[in-house]
């Protein structure tokens, strides 16, 4: 059973009803979109608030690709914007975060194994207007690092561990969204019975729920919190989703804010996939 909250998206200013996803009854749309003319291996996916606009990165060539969608949250309606911007600094990049107004940006690559870098748009959600933060990289504790998140007020960030132990570890932000002001809290969450190579993890708006996505077995898997937003209360749901009939190598997923439409983006096919789940 489905179970709904009401919450606020943070910065975004609205309000929106987070459904709790309900794997036993989703299903794939047959709705996909290929970013392949533009990406080789597409490792990211992330969308602005009201579902308008779509980010791939790609670990195939370093670029942040920027997409438009004419009907919100339908990936059957997106065209790509012509706009990219080229991590220059980076090799292999892996994923990619946005601040809920669309100002700030933070990255991860491979090469730097767990590097956390901060950019800047001076223009809200337009990626052409990017660039690097000067000083403003953090060191997180984990063997590769290949995916981030932050709680929706900026003062908690999210890492998962894509090699051994496979673990998330949570770090507290004593200054909103400055990474530099970062420091582990020491709470983490072991997710290695449910596989390897955590490549990405979404957390829900209110804290509660908590999903990874892994191309070691092609499946999503769920985590209840007991107190939001804090990793010591996390323990494994026991409930899944396997992809594999879409993509056998996932590496990113996604979901709207009310937790209706899930996404996966994949290295196989170069496809991003969108689901009902509710």
């Amino acid at each position: 059973m489905s179970v709904s909250r009401l919450m606020q998206m943070g910065a975004a200013g609205y309000l929106v009803v987070w459904t709790d996803p309900d794997f036993t009854n989703a299903s794939y749309d047959s709705v996909s979109f290929s970013v392949g003319t533009q990406a080789t291996q597409p490792t990211g996916i992330f969308f602005k608030p009201d579902g308008t606009k779509m980010y791939i990165c790609d670990y195939g060539t370093d670029y942040i690709y920027q997409y438009s969608l004419s009907t919100a949250w339908d990936i059957s309606t997106a065209s790509y914007d012509s706009v990219s911007f080229d991590f220059t600094v980076t090799a292999q990049l892996l994923t990619v975060f946005f601040k809920p107004d669309g100002t700030k940006l933070w990255m991860i690559e491979y090469d730097d194994k767990d590097i956390v870098r901060q950019y800047s748009m001076s223009t809200a959600w337009d990626i052409s207007t990017l660039s690097e933060d000067t000083g403003t990289t953090y060191t997180a504790t984990g063997t590769i690092s290949a995916g981030i998140w932050f709680k929706p007020d900026g003062t908690k960030m999210y890492i998962p561990s894509f090699s051994t132990p496979y673990d998330i570890k949570e770090y507290s932000l004593s200054t909103a969204w400055d990474i530099t002001s970062a420091s582990a809290t020491g709470n983490t969450l072991d997710t290695s019975n449910e596989g390897t190579s955590v490549y990405e993890i979404f957390m829900s708006p209110d804290g509660y729920k908590l999903f990874t996505i892994r191309s070691s077995n092609d499946t999503v898997h769920q985590y209840n919190l007991s107190s939001a937003f804090d990793l010591s209360t996390a323990s494994y749901s026991n409930i899944s989703f396997s992809v594999a009939s879409q993509e056998t190598t996932p590496y990113s997923l996604f979901f709207k804010p009310d937790g209706t439409k899930m996404y996966i983006a994949g290295g196989v096919n170069d496809t991003i996939y969108q689901y009902s789940t509710d």
